[in-house]
């Protein structure tokens, strides 16, 4: 039961009200026992509270009654409150948090009791002990006049404080009350099982292997990007030095071999295809080198290539980029720049449109890009338009990627970095 849930307009017409309502009396079944066994390890301090709020000092017998309860309490309340996570957290389908152990009991015993997540889940037995009763309380109060409102005209006589009132026809108004406080008792359940749930999902999630996970992943795929920027840099350095730098001799030469042949010859016409075909593959491999460094995001920075991007779209395309002044990390130019890139080419050849706008701007301590263009829409991720693959590179930069396209247009690409 998430939060989300109730804003449904049909959630009483689901079966989530009755889904809410078993979860919670499953889990007032769970926290009974815990409830009790917590409230007489807190007896003796609640005695001694008592003596001092009365001016007396706690006895002896009750000190030593508050040092064992507390002893008690370090040893066995990680004891009960695993197995009662371990049975949460498989009601509500989350992962186990602790890492296997192949040693004995006693290196088990040590090692729970040094993890997070096992005070987590002695803290979340803690609250539902302190809470448990006061709901279930409430509850049963609530239920019970709830049921007697609805099945007042069935009672013979029943009293509302110093008022005694028939059943039969004289309580149908009661009825009718009870019956339009139904919705709002549906609600009060599903909204206290969606708080339970929340609670015992950040206290029970698994936090311990789950986050040395996901900070290795994000890691490991920060090093993946940055390798990957690193080959592109060698690669574009490589073309650029090496094959263009020998295909512009190799050019220069056929071009004073074809000024040296004499017209009529009949060398002549091939190695003029010949010169043809190098400045062609020249232009070629300027081209291909740009695409994989561009140089003016080199040098100039991102608002001067999306402005050359703009200059090179087949359709019309106005650049507001006033609002970024100096140089940003490399990460974040390079990903902006390729992302826009793919938008105005996504654009230009699925989107039918008669402008794009493209828009720069400052959002705290992230850079925001967004694309609009006045196209047909219907943008969608799963026919493969690269939306999957842009999105895949503005998560490994540490960004996010959003994304409207309505059936018609225009279509909103928002990328925050």
């Amino acid at each position: 039961m998430l939060i989300d849930d109730l804003k449904d307009r049909r959630y009483l017409l689901t079966a989530l009200p009755w889904w809410s309502l078993l979860h919670l009396v499953v889990t007032a079944v769970l926290a009974a026992p815990v409830a009790f066994g917590f409230w007489m390890l807190m007896l003796p301090w609640l005695v001694a509270g008592q003596d001092v709020t009365e001016g007396r000092e706690p006895s002896a017998a009750v000190v030593v009654l508050m040092l064992t309860s507390a002893l008690l309490f370090a040893a066995a309340g990680p004891a009960v409150a695993l197995p009662l996570a371990a049975v949460e957290r498989r009601r509500l389908r989350l992962p186990a948090p602790h890492r296997p152990l192949t040693s004995g009991p006693v290196a088990w015993f040590v090692a729970r009791h040094r993890e997070e997540s096992t005070w987590r889940a002695v803290a979340y037995a803690v609250l539902l002990a302190l809470a448990a009763p006061l709901l279930v309380l409430g509850a049963t109060l609530l239920a019970v006049v709830e049921a007697v409102l609805l099945f007042s005209p069935w009672i013979a006589e029943w009293r509302l404080g110093d008022l005694v009132i028939h059943g039969g026809p004289e309580s149908v108004p009661f009825m009718l009350l009870g019956l339009a406080g139904l919705p709002l008792v549906l609600y009060l359940a599903g909204a206290v099982a969606a708080l339970h749930t929340a609670l015992a999902r950040r206290l029970l999630g698994g936090t311990d292997v789950l986050r040395d996970q996901l900070t290795e992943v994000s890691l490991s795929r920060a090093r993946l990007v940055d390798a990957f920027d690193a080959e592109r840099r060698r690669i574009e350095r490589d073309l650029h030095d090496g094959a263009q730098h020998r295909l512009t001799s190799l050019t220069l030469q056929l071009g004073m071999a074809r000024l040296d042949l004499p017209g009529d010859s009949p060398a002549a016409e091939p190695l003029g295809r010949a010169h043809d075909q190098a400045k062609e593959l020249m232009v070629v491999l300027r081209d291909l080198v740009h695409g994989i460094r561009p140089q003016t995001l080199a040098d100039l920075g991102l608002p001067a290539a999306l402005w050359e991007l703009a200059a090179n779209s087949p359709v019309p395309v106005a650049v507001d980029a006033d609002a970024i002044t100096g140089r940003l990390p490399e990460r974040v130019e390079t990903t902006a720049y390729f992302v826009a890139a793919e938008a105005l080419t996504n654009v230009a050849k699925h989107a039918r449109a008669a402008s794009v706008q493209v828009r720069l701007t400052r959002s705290g301590e992230a850079i925001v890009l967004e694309i609009l263009d006045d196209g047909r829409g219907g943008a969608d991720p799963a026919r493969g338009s690269g939306l999957t693959g842009l999105a895949d590179r503005v998560a490994a930069a540490g960004g996010k990627l959003l994304l409207a396209s309505p059936s018609g247009g225009p279509t909103l690409l928002r990328v925050e970095l």
